[in-house]
């Protein structure tokens, strides 16, 4: 199972669009615009948000452009702050969220004499009972429970950081509480309660501006990626194709074909495409303006974050929770974000984008743009990991090839450091080698230059 501080981190993502648009090939790049914690994010500027954007934001969060720039630099600084946090309240650390028109910071710790330290790094703070990684093993334990068997009826489970507790969903109160029993985990750490949601993956085909696998279907792309400095490619929905399965683009000409894809379980994949397709550090605006992607920051629960689909367009919502697992027809699927985002078969493998950043890609959901629904995507970095893809970006050009060789990682010591925001082309050292930064983040546990190539490169 994959580390569960990595896994948080990846999840941390501000707030979720559900698809993005059907790009030719859009593409992220960029540095993370939130400073370390404890600083004041860099404004956002009048034109760094796209018009496609800002509309979705107002029509859908009720957020002006003043009041939706407003909130995005507060996101920002919010994600950097929460970052540093959880490193120096280490095991006390019980989880973040933001709130409010200007994004202000909660920070959950289950020792009270850390409230100071908390509230001078600019964010409020709040004692609790469980701290985010009792939560988390208490999730980890149901996660492998579903792994051995389906639970049947038990759609969705996931921490709720700011109700302190594991919150798993079933069609019935007695579904869900038979599903907890079985995994073996304490029902003070738990409250049940019953759903009506039926999410499904969003694979269906209907035709629009997207791309289409060989043996019928549509997807959205999600952002470009390069694989060894050379093979350009994009990362989408693992539901979408197997290994193998070829693709068209939106102008129904020849693209790629589906190199990795994982599912269920997780829900990613990458296409490596042919010449004629040039990856792109953008999201389709669908006639709004495209926006170019400028880092890849997760941002915090209570975020707001916009999709751009191949079927729906531009929506907006905020993030709900982190580190969901969801059940589908097809199998469980752990690790991805709830959202209040709508999307509709077809905006799958599309991108989630908070601001600039970039979030994740579409993974499924319930109900749809009409009336509303809840949807859940898949964060990037776990997809750049899996498959050692680098993201486009708008700074610093092309990426450059990944190590061959690994690192060495008996030696952590340097100048790399989590909860620090490093933007691409920044040096550290770390193990006694150099890296360069591939793409603007901000470190977290874990992420060390050894351990994620996405991210890093030794020179």
């Amino acid at each position: 199972m994959e580390n569960t501080k990595l896994r948080r981190r990846v999840l941390a993502t501000a707030t979720a669009t559900v698809a993005v648009g059907a790009l030719a090939l859009a593409g992220l790049t960029g540095v993370a615009s939130a400073g370390p914690a404890g600083t004041t994010a860099p404004a956002v500027s009048a034109d760094s948000l796209s018009p496609g954007l800002l509309a979705a934001l107002e029509r859908d969060l009720g957020l002006d452009a003043d009041a939706a720039r407003t909130r995005i630099a507060g996101e920002y600084r919010a994600a950097a702050i929460a970052a540093g946090l959880e490193k120096s309240l280490g095991t006390s650390f019980a989880g973040a969220r933001v709130g409010g028109d200007r994004a202000d910071l909660t920070v959950s710790t289950t020792d009270a004499s850390e409230a100071a330290l908390i509230t001078k790094a600019g964010a409020r703070a709040e004692v609790v009972g469980h701290s985010l990684d009792r939560l988390e093993a208490a999730k980890d334990a149901l996660d492998k429970a579903a792994l051995s068997k389906a639970p049947k009826n038990v759609p969705v489970w996931y921490v709720d950081v700011a109700a302190n507790r594991v919150v798993v969903n079933g069609a019935s109160t007695s579904a869900a509480e038979a599903f907890v029993k079985a995994a073996g985990v304490s029902d003070q750490l738990v409250t049940v309660a019953r759903s009506t949601e039926r999410p499904r993956a969003l694979a269906d085909i209907r035709g629009g501006d997207a791309y289409y696998m060989g043996g019928g279907g549509r997807c959205s792309v999600g952002f470009s990626v390069t694989r060894g400095g050379t093979q350009n490619g994009f990362v989408t929905a693992g539901h979408c194709g197997r290994v193998g399965t070829t693709t068209n683009g939106v102008n129904q000409q020849a693209q790629g074909s589906f190199q990795g894809s994982t599912f269920p379980g997780r829900d990613y994949a990458w296409v490596a495409t042919n010449a004629n397709w040039v990856p792109k550090p953008l999201v389709n605006g669908y006639g709004r303006g495209d926006v170019t992607v400028t880092g890849s920051t997760p941002s915090v629960v209570g975020a707001s974050v916009c999709r751009s689909g191949s079927t729906t367009g531009w929506h907006c919502g905020t993030i709900q929770q982190l580190n969901t697992s969801v059940t589908y027809p097809e199998g469980t699927i752990s690790g991805v974000t709830r959202t209040s985002v709508c999307a509709e078969p077809g905006d799958s493998g599309g991108a989630y984008i908070s601001g600039s950043q970039a979030q994740g890609v579409t993974s499924g959901g319930s109900g749809n743009c009409s009336s509303g629904g809840t949807t859940y995507f898949q964060p990037l970095l776990p997809a750049l990991q899996a498959y050692g893809l680098t993201l486009v970006t708008s700074g610093g050009g092309n990426p450059t090839t990944p190590p061959t060789t690994p690192p060495p990682t008996d030696q952590p010591g340097g100048t790399w450091a989590a909860g620090t925001t490093y933007a691409a082309g920044a040096t550290v050292t770390y193990g006694g080698a150099t890296y360069r930064c591939l793409q603007g983040h901000t470190a977290q546990a874990g992420w060390t230059p050894a351990a994620v190539p996405a991210l890093w490169q030794r020179i």
